[in-house]
């Protein structure tokens, strides 16, 4: 999802300039990259129990996290060329598709899965092995889709040698894309690691699982705004509208505050009956609903920050993006959950406290970044991006 995330932008801004054969080339250079990253990635999924039991995590814990990581391999290949095929699409204006083969994917998922966890008696092997399963069967129907649809018969050009050309421009927005993201995700992760060091860990590791499970599930919603709204600034950057990039900036804004709003009171509405939904336990039921006020607010902050970092993948401004997550999380966001879990005692809510101040620093940050820049000047650079592939692509124009 990192490096794949280069497409905002250099798709999105070809697509507006009607450089419509770039599109393909662009995409075939991100999954060559992308392939040869997944190799070295596998090794680390294929040693996770190793590298987990040397953090300091339950050594039966850690153990059953290696197992479910080796059969998730496939999955890692997969996912990094459908990333590509749906940045192809996605900045192309073409969803429906990509809504079609998801659903037909999960369909399909919920019956390969049954068979392998129930019916083989693979258990949570099985689900790994089905998960990389459904993301094949994605890829297939996206590659077909592209393949022999005539939508993307401006952009289907089909294997070409200057894929393998640019490498090194590619590179230097594909890399800050990578940090950018991966510095978000692993803060999250990061917050799972350190619940299993305060005491019991089983229940505060559980707990932590349940909410970053739910705000995986409510943060879609964000997610495909920001989708939407890289869409939109790059396309119309690339088109020479700056005006026009600007409004779509700050409009999905506002449908994210209001979307953040409505989820928010869900949450809270639904906080002492949702741990039910992944356990019977009492205990584990309470600790949920006492979390979800908390998810709330970090839902309401996430859906903001989603839509700043999109619109930063549709400037190119990855770079930027990058810095402000290094000093949000791993600055601001890590050390105050660290602080308020094990030095004040707070526990998980602790630790998800942390990560609501790296978010406020986040949003804060990427607000001002874009309430400052200077969109002509951003128009000029992304027609000169589209035309020069060496152009300087990690720096935002200030006004």
């Amino acid at each position: 999802m990192g490096m794949a995330s280069a497409l905002d932008t250099l798709c999105g801004q070809s697509y507006g300039a009607k450089q419509y054969h770039m599109l393909s080339i662009h995409m075939q250079r991100a999954m060559l990259i992308l392939l040869i990253v997944s190799v070295p990635l596998a090794t680390i999924w294929a040693y996770t129990g190793t590298i987990l039991k040397a953090v300091g995590q339950d050594p039966e814990i850690s153990q059953e996290a290696e197992l479910y990581a080796r059969f998730m391999i496939p999955s890692l290949f997969a996912y990094g060329l459908l990333q590509c095929l749906v940045r192809f699409l996605q900045t192309q204006n073409i969803v429906f598709p990509m809504m079609l083969s998801s659903g037909i994917t999960t369909l399909l998922h919920v019956l390969v899965c049954w068979f392998l966890v129930f019916k083989s008696g693979l258990g949570t092997k099985g689900a790994a092995l089905a998960n990389s399963i459904s993301c094949w069967i994605n890829v297939l129907l996206l590659a077909l889709y592209v393949k022999f649809s005539s939508s993307c018969s401006k952009t289907r050009t089909g294997f070409s040698k200057e894929a393998l050309h640019n490498i090194p421009s590619f590179l230097r927005l594909a890399i800050p894309s990578a940090v950018m993201v991966c510095l978000e995700m692993w803060s999250f992760e990061l917050m799972v690691l350190l619940s299993g060091l305060l005491p019991n860990p089983k229940l505060e590791t559980s707990v932590l699982s349940i909410c970053l499970n739910t705000a995986a599930t409510v943060w879609m919603i964000p997610f495909g705004l920001s989708g939407a709204v890289s869409t939109r600034v790059s396309n119309e950057l690339g088109a020479g509208h700056p005006q026009a990039a600007r409004l779509a900036a700050f409009v999905v804004l506002v449908m994210a505050i209001t979307e953040g709003t409505l989820i928010g009171l869900l949450l809270i509405l639904i906080r002492n009956i949702w741990g039910y939904a992944y356990s019977n336990e009492i205990e584990v039921v309470k600790y949920v609903a006492a979390m979800m006020p908390i998810l709330a607010l970090s839902n309401f902050l996430d859906g903001m920050q989603c839509v700043l970092s999109g619109t930063a993948r549709g400037c190119g401004w990855q770079k930027i993006g990058a810095f402000v997550n290094l000093g949000s999380y791993y600055i601001v966001g890590i050390p105050c959950a660290i602080l308020l879990a094990f030095v004040f005692h707070i526990g998980g809510r602790g630790l998800w406290l942390g990560i609501i101040c790296a978010l406020i620093v986040q949003v804060l940050s990427l607000f001002i970044v874009t309430l400052r820049t200077n969109w002509e000047a951003e128009a000029k650079k992304a027609t000169d991006r589209v035309y020069d592939a060496i152009i300087p692509i990690e720096t935002g124009s200030l006004s």
